[in-house]
C-alpha cells in the first residue's frame, strides 16, 4: 500500500538513543532509592514521556519522584547524547527516499522537543526535519499509548488518519498509532516482533522498510 504520509516515532528510530537513555534512567532511579534494571527499564518505560516514570514510581511505592528529578534526568541524557549518540543505521537513506519520491513525513515522539532537536544536530539529522513537521508529547499533555500524538500530527499534516504509516519500535508506540487507525510497522532491533501486537508487519533493517511501505 501507497501512504500519503509516514510518520516516525524518534528514540530507537531516527537516532539510537534508547540503549543510552535507558541506562541512564536505570541509574538514576535506582539512586534514588528505586532499583531498576538496564531491562526493567525498557519495558517499563521505552517510548512514554517522563510523566510514565512519577507514574509508575508513585504506583509501585507511594513516593514522589524529586522535584527536579526532570531537570538531572535531562542534563544527564543529554551529557550522555553527547558522548554517544548517533543516527539508526541505514535512516538517512529510507529519508533521502522519501523525499526524492515526494512522499510527505513528519515525526511524532514521547520526547520533548529540546530533546528531539538536541539529538538530531547531534546526528545530522536536523536537515531532515524542519519545525513545522515535528511533534512532541508535550503538543497534546497524553503521550503513548493514547493516540493523540499520532492523531494530532496527522492532522497538522492534513491527512486521514487511515492514510498514514507510523515507524515504531515501542509497545507503548505501537499501541498508539492501532489506536489511532493507523498501520504501523514495527522496528525489531530493540524490541521482538512478539512484543510489537498490532503492528502491520515487521523489519529488522532500514533497508527492508521502504518495499513494506511501499516505496522500495
Amino acid at each position: 500500500m501507497n501512504y500519503d504520509l509516514v510518520i516516525f516515532d524518534n528514540d530507537g528510530v531516527l537516532v539510537d538513543s534508547e540503549p543510552v537513555a535507558n541506562t541512564v534512567l536505570a541509574g538514576y532511579l535506582t539512586e534514588l532509592g528505586h532499583p531498576t534494571s538496564y531491562e526493567d527499564s525498557l519495558r517499563d518505560y521505552m517510548g512514554a514521556a517522563v510523566h510514565r516514570v512519577h507514574d509508575l514510581v508513585m504506583e509501585r511505592s507511594g513516593q514522589r519522584l524529586p522535584e527536579d528529578f526532570d531537570a538531572t534526568l535531562h542534563a544527564r541524557t543529554f551529557a550522555a547524547f553527547e558522548r554517544e549518540l548517533k543516527p539508526v543505521a541505514g535512516v538517512t537513506e529510507v529519508l533521502e527516499g522519501l523525499v526524492e519520491a515526494g512522499v510527505p513525513y513528519c515525526l511524532a515522539s514521547s520526547g520533548s522537543h529540546q530533546r528531539i532537536r538536541f539529538g538530531h544536530r547531534l546526528t545530522g539529522l536536523d536537515r531532515w526535519f524542519r519545525d513545522e513537521i515535528v511533534f512532541s508529547a508535550q503538543d497534546v499533555g497524553r503521550g503513548k499509548p493514547a493516540p493523540d500524538l499520532f492523531l494530532y500530527a496527522a492532522e497538522r499534516m492534513g491527512v486521514a488518519p487511515g492514510r498514514c504509516v507510523v515507524v515504531e519500535d515501542s509497545v507503548l508506540g505501537v499501541r498508539a498509532a492501532v489506536a489511532a487507525g493507523m498501520d504501523v510497522y514495527g522496528f525489531t532491533a530493540m524490541t521482538p516482533a512478539t512484543a510489537l501486537v498490532g503492528a502491520r508487519g515487521y523489519f529488522g533493517s532500514m533497508k527492508e522498510l521502504p518495499g513494506l511501505i511501499g516505496r522500495g
